[in-house]
């Protein structure tokens, strides 16, 4: 019997837990009601109309008990940390795996020049596909105009809804932070005071730079100095990678988790439903921006974008369901070295530069969100001169964007402030969006990994170091060698 592909068994995985979400709350059993607190007794003044006087009385208002129904918690404490817990092991190898491949990668150029030609070829091309990504956005959003003529009441609603938001307000705090720091803040943030201190926050650029010198100082000193700890980076390279084949066997497990918990998360489907015209435009937008990957894997790469596809599919569906490229990463090279043929020294590099700086769905996302924000709220601020300034901040704000769900959102306030939106809008702004942002960031994400994928073979191809036939690993390639 044919054994079933990794790809496959993802995507059971992920119908089955959002089905499993959607069964859960639409049955008697998994909801529950909680009592949230106590309102005491209190005298109310009521304002009220008689023979065209404004009459004020007092009603005394009983204490009552305030509830609301929520989801059950059997998700989020019997099914979710399966999805944690499989994050978790992802984040535990993403800065082994950094460190070793591009230390590895950089060591084995033997020549310094290379490594100028392919830093230039590979940031050319990421902003080359940003700068496309934003303009299909703004296309998008320009021609189906879904902000124009949302009724007041939706807009009221929402407002009510998630202007006072936690996530709103803790996304606005954090713009404001950034905001402040700087403009060249996010440059000296990429050199660490403390490598150990950036590999415990998991700070990537950081990661990446030490990576980077390392591997630079060891093409300087002398080779058979050099000779050991090469050796020692070829040999962790293997492990994480090895550990990447483990850990994927619990992926369709771990995804049927993290969908569950996401669908419960959903609690007012009313505003889903009236968010979908925006929502479907950045989608559509997606949709395009990974035909215009394909295209660019079909005519220079002259692989099958079919073939490219299946693939790089186990790396989209975990992006998907973790809407995290960091947490993506180790997955995101294992597909990219063994099953699409790019060298380790060229996928070692170009990937993790990628998860960083190459946001092309996150990019796309802030044109559409931007605009459509102020098609509904701001649209006198919609000029073509205001348009352009999208183009510019949001290309700069994605390579700013950390690599983790929502950041996007962080870095749409800092767009939005570039045009001169009202700041007390602000809330407004994000609160439209706030409904959809999760199920949007997911696929955005999915956008994200894609893109690193092609730019990768772009850049293997540009250097011959893109192979015709490549050989993926087994995790038990060695395995009965090992049995006695």
């Amino acid at each position: 019997m044919k054994k079933l592909a990794l790809h496959w068994k993802i995507i059971i995985g992920m119908v089955l837990g959002v089905v499993f979400g959607f069964v859960l709350l639409s049955t008697s059993w998994g909801r529950e009601e909680v009592v949230t607190g106590i309102i005491p007794a209190y005298e109310k003044v009521v304002e009220s109309i008689d023979n065209g006087k404004v009459v004020h009385s007092v009603e005394f208002v009983e204490a009552e008990e305030v509830k609301e129904l929520k989801a059950k918690h059997f998700i989020s404490r019997w099914v979710a940390p399966f999805g944690t817990i499989f994050i978790n092991l992802l984040k535990l190898i993403a800065i082994p795996l950094i460190l070793a491949s591009l230390i590895k990668g950089i060591s084995d150029l033997k020549d310094i020049s290379k490594i100028k030609s392919m830093g230039l070829r590979t940031i050319s091309i990421y902003v080359g596909t940003t700068v496309v990504a934003i303009i299909i956005g703004l296309s998008i959003v320009n021609v189906v105009e879904p902000g124009v003529g949302m009724p007041e009441e939706t807009i009221e609603k929402i407002k009510l809804k998630y202007e006072d938001d936690d996530g709103v307000t803790d996304k606005l705090e954090k713009a404001v932070a950034q905001k402040e720091a700087g403009p060249l803040q996010p440059l000296v943030d990429i050199f660490p005071n403390n490598i150990f201190e950036s590999f415990v926050e998991v700070s990537m650029l950081q990661v990446i730079f030490f990576a980077f010198f390392v591997g630079i100082c060891l093409l300087l000193v002398d080779e058979k100095k050099a000779k050991p700890l090469i050796n020692f980076f070829d040999s962790l390279n293997e492990v994480v990678m090895k550990m990447v084949d483990l850990i994927m066997f619990f992926a369709p497990y771990a995804v049927f988790a993290l969908l569950a918990n996401v669908i419960i998360a959903f609690d007012d489907t009313e505003i889903l439903i009236k968010l979908l015209y925006y929502a479907f435009c950045v989608i559509g937008g997606l949709i395009l921006m990974i035909v215009f990957y394909l295209v660019l894997v079909g005519v220079y790469a002259k692989k099958s974008p079919f073939w490219f596809l299946k693939k790089i599919s186990p790396a989209q569906l975990l992006a998907f369901s973790t809407s995290s490229s960091a947490a993506t990463l180790p997955v995101t090279m294992e597909r990219v070295e063994e099953h699409l043929g790019v060298d380790k020294e060229v996928a070692g590099f170009v990937l993790p530069v990628g998860a960083t700086v190459n946001m092309d769905g996150t990019s796309l996302y802030q044109g559409i969100a931007a605009v459509f924000i102020m098609q509904v709220i701001w649209p006198e601020g919609l000029t073509f001169t205001n348009q352009l300034i999208i183009v510019g901040t949001a290309l700069l704000a994605s390579i700013g964007s950390a690599a983790v769900p929502s950041a996007g959102m962080v870095m749409l306030v800092i767009v939005l402030e570039s045009v001169g939106f009202p700041e007390e809008l602000l809330p407004i702004g994000l609160a439209l969006i706030f409904a959809v942002d999760r199920p949007l960031d997911m696929c955005r994400t999915v956008v994200n990994v894609t893109g690193d994928a092609t730019v990768s073979m772009l850049v293997a191809k540009s250097l011959g170091k893109l192979q015709d036939e490549p050989q993926p690993k087994e995790w038990d390639d060695h395995y009965f060698e090992k049995i006695k």
